[in-house]
């Protein structure tokens, strides 16, 4: 098996691309960046140098990953999504001098196993979006989220807990459980985090 990459795709000979991958119309794949297997970039994405892809990752039309940013395995990245990768953007130096690639740090975002980001949503870098998370469309990410948090909102905040098909999270019958309606699965709150039970 191979990869599908259409002629109008622009991708790095030194990047890697996974079997079964697909990188659609004038999607852009950068140098150093790494791609698992069966990933989707579609028409118009942006993956920078040194951007790392698990196996079955999901990149809608026109988001954009800056490096140094990390997605595990089943992350989905919707429709123009941004990922920053600059803390204190600034064009110039205190100088007036124009700003080159030495002249600051990148800080990246990474995104846990499972982890969902709705359309047009920013991860303003550094921050971690937690395992089967899901981020609301439009939200702007200022912190870290917790694993199975659903989050929304201009700066996002936690509305509920969310589980792995991501159907809101109903209490158990215990304390300080919550048990998934569509696949029975049952979690635990500890300390305004979850696990799984």
């Amino acid at each position: 098996m191979t990869a599908r990459i259409v002629d109008s795709a622009d991708v790095s000979p030194e990047a890697t691309v996974g079997d079964g991958s697909s990188i659609w119309h004038l999607a852009q794949v950068r140098e150093g960046a790494t791609l698992g297997s069966n990933c989707v970039v579609g028409r118009g994405a942006y993956v920078g140098p040194g951007v790392t892809l698990g196996d079955n990752c999901k990149l809608q039309n026109y988001a954009l990953v800056y490096e140094p940013a990390v997605l595990e395995d089943g992350v989905f990245v919707g429709p123009a999504v941004v990922f920053t990768n600059d803390f204190y953007p600034r064009a110039v130096n205190p100088d007036g001098t124009l700003k080159s690639g030495a002249d600051w740090e990148a800080v990246g975002v990474t995104c846990r196993t499972g982890a969902s980001i709705g359309a047009r949503s920013v991860c303003v870098a550094p921050v971690t979006i937690g395992r089967w998370a899901l981020v609301a469309a439009g939200s702007v990410v200022t912190k870290d989220v917790p694993d199975f948090a659903l989050v929304a909102g201009v700066p996002a905040r936690r509305i509920r807990w969310v589980g792995k098909a991501g159907t809101p999270l109903e209490p158990g019958s215990e304390p300080g459980t919550w048990v998934c309606p569509t696949t029975g699965d049952t979690y635990l709150e500890n300390n305004d985090t979850l696990t799984e039970a």
